[in-house]
């Protein structure tokens, strides 16, 4: 069994520092669409796998880029010059016992499928060009991922790499997340058409105050002028603030485009609802990680979970296992207020057997009293652990 450590938290919690900093970058944020295109083609992937050959095949697919278009953006409407193109490369199997599998018009009708649901005001025929590379793995790491399935075991860890995880939540990360969810929710699409999906949370919090700047994309079409443009912010603002204010308990400052310009008439609106139209560009990793924040004052890891394979590959794999340790350790280890988990694997080796898994906990009971029922936990998640990539295929865990 793995080496399993439980330490205690001896430095300050983050949410009693002076300053604090938390991102998140929305559904329509060009880095975010790249991680979301890179993931569901796995999961398309693996779905394709299960049904032609019974089992999930070596793949990673978490290259994606986004380049940015040309548009002219109007109150009314305004056009799309030059397309956004989109880059999906990564590696696959092909080919397995006289079944071949058209890899790039997957990848390409798996995207246009995603455009169309998520992003409603972009014509993916006309808008977008999607290309796709996919082209078969290295030899060893396929080897190395048949290994174990040949003989029905545990999967082997594909890397040498970490995952990292922490719970619960504090206020301004709570605040960031559930702001660009509520942003983005269809209840607020239906009563502001005009709010386009790219949506972007930067919180502060300095002492007791926390501060939302929140960039938010609008769509011309429907809008009339720059009057109607502020007077829709305003509302918005308002809605929104009402909404955390009410989830926190407590007051926030809320600010939204602030570069905005009502005399030089200049003001943050699109064609299509994302910055990607007028060369904005996005790759795959460069934005929220696993719990879909970005939290600098917090441990993060730099691994692209998204398009990984969710079989072997650790950088996703240890990253969603490690939050789901330091929830369970919050929720069910009374007197635990919170909890970091780090997890570090050795390729080659089974995927539950991690070099060391460390957990570390806040609470105001002494730690060693603990250490059984935390101790429990992890082990129940490492014996789990085989089975969580059909968490990321039946599209449970996020990793954006």
């Amino acid at each position: 069994m793995a080496n399993i450590v439980i330490t205690p938290m001896t430095f300050k919690p983050v949410y009693e520092l002076d300053a604090e900093i938390v991102e998140r970058k929305g559904t329509g944020h060009p880095d975010t669409i790249c991680d979301y295109l890179a993931e569901n083609l796995s999961r398309e992937l693996c779905l394709w796998y299960l049904k032609e050959y019974g089992a999930v095949m070596h793949h990673n697919v978490d290259k994606a880029l986004l380049v940015g278009g040309v548009a002219r953006a109007e109150f009314g409407g305004g056009e799309i010059i030059e397309p956004i193109e989109i880059y999906l490369v990564g590696r696959a199997i092909l080919e397995k016992d006289g079944k071949r599998l058209d890899a790039q018009e997957l990848a390409v009708q798996t995207a246009k499928e995603w455009l169309r649901k998520n992003i409603k005001n972009l014509d993916v025929d006309r808008h977008v060009k999607i290309y796709a590379k996919i082209k078969p793995g290295s030899k060893d790491l396929v080897e190395l991922f048949e290994r174990f399935q040949k003989k029905g075991e545990v999967p082997l860890a594909n890397d040498t790499s970490f995952g990292v995880g922490y719970a619960p939540l504090d206020s301004l990360e709570r605040a960031v997340y559930e702001a660009e969810r509520f942003l983005n929710s269809e209840a607020m699409k239906k009563e502001h058409p005009e709010i386009g999906e790219d949506i972007k949370v930067m919180g502060v919090r300095i002492r007791d105050e926390i501060r939302l700047t929140v960039a938010l994309a609008f769509v011309g079409r429907y809008l009339k002028d720059v009057d109607e443009y502020f007077h829709k912010k305003e509302e918005i603002h308002r809605k929104l603030k009402s909404y955390i204010e009410g989830l926190l308990g407590r007051k926030v400052k809320i600010f939204i485009n602030t570069a905005d310009s009502r005399e030089n008439n200049s003001v943050y609106i699109t064609v299509t609802g994302t910055s990607a139209e007028q060369g904005d560009d996005g790759q795959v990793g460069r934005g929220n990680r696993v719990n879909g924040l970005i939290t600098p004052y917090r441990p993060m890891s730099l691994e692209a979970a998204a398009g990984k394979n969710p079989i072997s590959h650790i950088g996703k794999i240890y990253n969603r296992v490690a939050n789901l340790i330091a929830q369970r350790v919050v929720e069910e280890v009374e007197g635990v207020e919170e909890a970091y988990c780090y997890i570090v694997s050795q390729i080659g080796k089974p995927i539950n057997e991690p070099q060391v898994l460390d957990v570390s906990i806040r609470s105001k009971k002494e730690p060693k009293t603990l250490e059984e029922e935390v101790k429990r936990i992890a082990r129940e998640e490492l014996e789990k652990m085989p089975e969580v990539w059909k968490g990321f295929v039946e599209g449970i865990y996020p990793v954006a």
